[in-house]
């Protein structure tokens, strides 16, 4: 089936008449970093660290995924055809693996950056315990903000504010005669997508440290969007899909 057929419409979507085809986002945690694999905290207050020799073989085995879907798997989601990643080294450098894979430059989007974490960048958990308490528990289930960092529900925001805007690109796209199923990657992050999906499932940020992709994994969200350019419903396809 070719990318923007029937399958495009939702017969579950709340309102259909004015809908446009959806829009799926591929969200793509990008491979390990030695700070991964030693438990560190690795936010978006440094743009480092790069991937590691493990977390390039990851990203190579995930664009492969990417590559395959549309094509010997999720068949029902058109072939991706845009990557998007966030600032980071470790995410530019994933996305270019799937950029390579798929035959598309790659864009850099400050708002699926990684959360902040301030003071506690480069620590592990248990430094942190050591020196705040519960502090990480209660940043954990978005009560706080990391010092000098973020909120989980900040994340969520900023990430929502992102995929609002795609699809109101979308839209525009349909709008001037191209209306077809898309699917666009997103290099991205562990807190930022488990944020993404929290949002989008409008579960309560008490819940959203129970979600967890692993590195490389793929995430998939698909928004129905109406003709204005508003999200109508949003299905999580999966999450934490693994890729190797």
């Amino acid at each position: 089936m070719a990318a923007g057929q029937s399958q495009s419409r939702s017969p579950f979507a709340a309102v259909n008449g004015d809908l446009v085809s959806p829009l799926t986002m591929v969200l793509v945690r990008h491979g390990v970093t030695d700070m991964t694999e030693t438990h560190a905290l690795s936010g978006s207050g440094e743009v480092g660290p790069p991937l590691n020799s493990n977390g390039r073989i990851q990203a190579a085995k995930a664009a492969d995924a990417v590559y395959r879907i549309g094509r010997r798997t999720w068949e029902q989601v058109p072939h991706v055809s845009r990557v998007i990643a966030s600032p980071m080294v470790r995410t530019q450098e994933t996305g270019a693996a799937i950029g390579r894979r798929i035959g598309a430059h790659v864009e850099t989007e400050p708002r699926v950056r990684e959360i902040h974490f301030g003071d506690w960048e480069g620590l592990t958990g248990a430094e942190i315990a050591d020196r705040d308490g519960d502090a990480l528990h209660r940043w954990r289930f978005g009560e706080i903000s990391a010092p000098a960092g973020e909120s989980i529900p900040e994340v969520g925001a900023r990430f929502d504010d992102f995929l609002m805007e795609a699809a109101a690109e979308h839209a525009r796209r349909c709008a001037e005669g191209d209306d077809q199923a898309r699917a666009w990657a997103v290099a991205s992050h562990a807190v930022a997508i488990k944020s993404a999906v929290g949002v989008s499932l409008a579960m309560p940020t008490t819940h959203w440290g129970q979600i967890w992709p692993s590195p490389a994994s793929l995430t998939m969200l698909r928004l129905h969007v109406h003709a204005d350019g508003t999200i109508s419903e949003r299905h999580v396809l999966c999450v934490g899909s693994p890729t190797d």
